[in-house]
């Protein structure tokens, strides 16, 4: 705690109290205890005007029941937790609460946003959802075959240089989608800055099932477990570019 209040006083007053609740080290916390405190950033100590707007927002109806059936679909999600001493004990996987909450939601039309790379799951998931009686829309990266060339991308640039590429399309995807009418969008494995430009073109609201990580089978958080021993590199100044 020491260390980050002097990197702030460095920083100045106003630095000092920007939200920067990832280095934390508070034990019993202003977020989740009436009794606990917050550092110097906290912003649940320090935001409370913003606290308040965002408040008045989940009293909106559409909001609250959106946020209601969120919350709802959390604590389902865990077994035991009625019996004291709570035990952490999740009993389902991230597809079956998007099915679930999606029932919830009473939405019926879902659409799945997916790379190219992931269509084995992709068509696992189309399945799944056909199953549970939802209709499925799915669009693929690469709709419209659109050549890279239109973002203006080198040659050298390319993954397949020399030879025609299409470039991945998200707004396309998203587009698709919003003339479709689905309610509720998933996203299967889109590149980092296409999922964002996804999120933004969707008129539906969006949740992710799988985040793409070519080298970690899709599974990013492996990178930061592992930051003190195999990918130590990260938490150098500068990412060492891969040995050829």
């Amino acid at each position: 705690m020491e260390k980050q209040e002097s990197l702030s006083d460095k920083e100045g007053v106003k630095r000092q109290k920007d939200p920067a609740c990832a280095v934390c080290t508070v034990s019993l916390r202003a977020c989740t205890s009436k009794e606990g405190q917050g550092p110097i950033f906290c912003p649940t100590e320090n935001k409370r005007e913003i606290i308040e707007r965002a408040n008045r927002e989940y009293q909106r109806p559409e909001i609250k029941r959106f946020a209601k059936m969120a919350s709802i679909q959390e604590g389902e999600c865990y077994a035991h937790r009625h019996i004291k001493p709570y035990v952490s004990h999740p009993v389902k996987p991230r597809v079956q609460e998007i099915c679930e909450f999606a029932k919830k939601m009473d939405f019926k039309r879902l659409g799945i946003a997916f790379c190219i790379g992931l269509i084995k799951e992709a068509r696992i998931l189309s399945d799944i959802l056909t199953e549970q009686n939802f209709e499925v829309v799915s669009v693929v990266c690469k709709v419209g075959r659109t050549p890279k060339e239109t973002l203006d991308i080198r040659e050298e640039e390319k993954i397949l240089i020399g030879e025609f590429e299409a470039m991945c399309s998200p707004i396309a995807q998203a587009m698709v989608l919003n003339e479709a009418k689905t309610d509720f969008n998933i996203v299967v494995g889109l590149c980092v800055g296409h999922d964002s430009l996804f999120f933004r073109y969707s008129e539906a609201p969006v949740t992710v099932l799988v985040a793409k990580d070519r080298v970690l089978g899709h599974n990013p958080a492996a990178a930061l477990y592992t930051s003190s021993s195999y990918y130590a590199r990260l938490m150098r100044p500068g990412i060492d570019p891969p040995q050829s």
